[in-house]
């Protein structure tokens, strides 16, 4: 999931991908935190690993991972971490 970032790095709120509308901290202008989609080959299904940060599908198909870092603003968001070489945001989130 995602993640907080302030102080501390990973820290609240976490941003799970699933849940039910209405249920999670409603986002206020000034939070910072991640988004951390993970695309999994196979199952959903993933284990941690002993080291406690590599997470691996269960299955060992192939799965990819990324994160942006998300600034909440008075008059939506700001994607942080967007590079001159990536694509532009998708016009079903701009709003």
């Amino acid at each position: 999931c995602g993640h907080g970032i302030g102080r501390v790095f990973h820290e609240e709120p976490q941003v799970l991908h699933y849940g039910k509308p209405g249920t999670l901290e409603e986002l206020q202008p000034g939070m910072t935190f991640t988004i951390e989609p993970m695309i999994n080959a196979g199952k959903r299904e993933i284990k941690e690993m002993g080291d406690g940060w590599t997470i691996v599908t269960k299955d060992h198909s192939l799965s990819a991972q990324w994160e942006h870092t998300i600034l909440v603003t008075d008059t939506g968001y700001e994607v942080l971490t967007l590079s001159a070489g990536s694509p532009p945001v998708p016009a079903f989130i701009k709003g």
